[in-house]
């Protein structure tokens, strides 16, 4: 069982910037790749990024690429979200998860989750 723990959200300007964290239970954290997903009142959790568990490859949604930043630090059993040029409809629960590679994260395929952290983007 890996247990995540997302930190990190908040409410930012447009345009501003926010950093989330997740930190892992243990330390079999370095054989999962990390991904974020994210979701807003009334609609279905989508997918945002993922990270392999080397770090070497990374993936995201067409809608945050160029503006949010993913990267991992497996010493320490954690993995960030840097989130730039934030806009209103980035607005959502963010989720940390964890599954066995970066593609079965992008599918939806995933064994653990981080309880949600929320990130509010005003206008």
């Amino acid at each position: 069982q890996v247990q995540l723990v997302e930190s990190g959200g908040g409410l930012v300007q447009a345009g501003g910037s926010l950093s989330l964290s997740c930190a892992a239970s243990r330390r079999t954290f370095i054989r999962y790749a990390m991904g974020w997903f994210r979701q807003a009142p009334g609609k279905e959790r989508e997918f945002v990024t993922a990270i392999s568990w080397s770090g070497g490859n990374t993936n995201y949604a067409d809608s945050v690429k160029g503006r949010f930043t993913i990267s991992r630090d497996n010493a320490n059993n954690t993995v960030h979200l840097q989130m730039n040029s934030l806009k209103p409809e980035d607005t959502a629960v963010y989720y940390c998860a964890a599954a066995l590679s970066s593609d079965a994260i992008a599918t939806h395929r995933v064994n653990y989750w981080g309880q949600g952290t929320q990130v509010t983007v005003s206008s």
